[in-house]
């Protein structure tokens, strides 16, 4: 490997590490700079995945205190997560990769629709919840249901194909769940860090010899510092600024995939 595509695949890993802990697309960065550079499509996946855990540690590290008082849900959506993620996994591995990434873009532009009207229907939730003389941060068991049964779909999608897991996985949340744009972000950050967790050990035992080692370490170490400058900043942005930047990143997204 050159010491300019080693170079370009540790920028990579700065900035898919930084924007998934703001949003959660990075995939969408690592993953064409892979390819570019004459990797294999299921190679750059499974590198690229291998590569972002050390990102989603330190993204997920840095909104720790957004974490507190999630666990109660959070109990639900880790073991949705996981199995998903081995289901996903699985697909990869037996699967041609151009079935499920065919729905990719389909998958994005409902998550980017809901992210944008994600504020309304939780406005028409909390009315409802109210005039039913519930309390407006009330969380019904159906919606629980939902929700766990979204967060396993998105666990399945990010397993195989990682990019834009995150703002699947906010769009769900933010039509489900009375929480702020922060701490739907910081669950996303756990859950995204599972799942790629789950994704890159079936890959390693599976398919060892088909994972590119050191574009994986360069990702990573850029990742890491990416995902520690993304927590940094990312807080700082007001729910509006943040949805903004999801959908932006969302809609690039949508345009390298559509262009591929």
């Amino acid at each position: 490997m050159s010491v300019t595509h080693m170079i370009l695949i540790a920028l990579a890993g700065v900035g898919a590490g930084a924007i998934n802990a703001v949003v959660g697309s990075g995939t969408l960065i690592t993953f064409p700079t892979l390819v570019a550079l004459g990797y294999p499509p299921v190679t750059s996946t499974m590198s690229n995945a291998v590569g972002l855990v050390a990102g989603g540690v330190s993204g997920t590290w840095g909104y720790r205190r957004e974490l507190k008082g999630q666990w109660k849900r959070l109990r639900w959506q880790i073991p949705a997560s996981l199995i998903g993620a081995g289901a996903g996994a699985w697909l990869l591995l037996h699967l041609p990769e151009k079935v499920f990434v065919a729905v990719v873009p389909v998958l994005l532009i409902l998550a980017l629709i809901l992210v944008v009207i994600g504020p309304r229907i939780q406005a028409w939730a909390r009315r409802r919840a109210e005039a039913s003389g519930q309390s407006a941060e009330h969380v019904s068991s159906r919606k629980m249901a939902v929700l766990v049964l979204g967060t396993l779909a998105v666990g399945v999608y990010g397993g195989y194909f990682t990019a834009a897991q995150g703002i699947l996985l906010i769009a769900v949340m933010g039509a489900l769940l009375p929480e702020s744009m922060q701490r739907m972000n910081a669950a996303k950050n756990l859950l995204s860090l599972l799942v790629n967790i789950v994704a890159a050990l079936a890959y390693t035992i599976v398919a060892f010899d088909r994972i590119s080692w050191e574009a994986a370490g360069l990702i990573a170490v850029g990742s890491l510092i990416g995902g520690f400058l993304g927590a940094h900043y990312g807080r700082r942005l007001s729910p509006n600024a943040l949805r903004a930047v999801i959908v932006v990143v969302g809609l690039i997204g949508l345009y390298r995939l559509l262009a591929v």
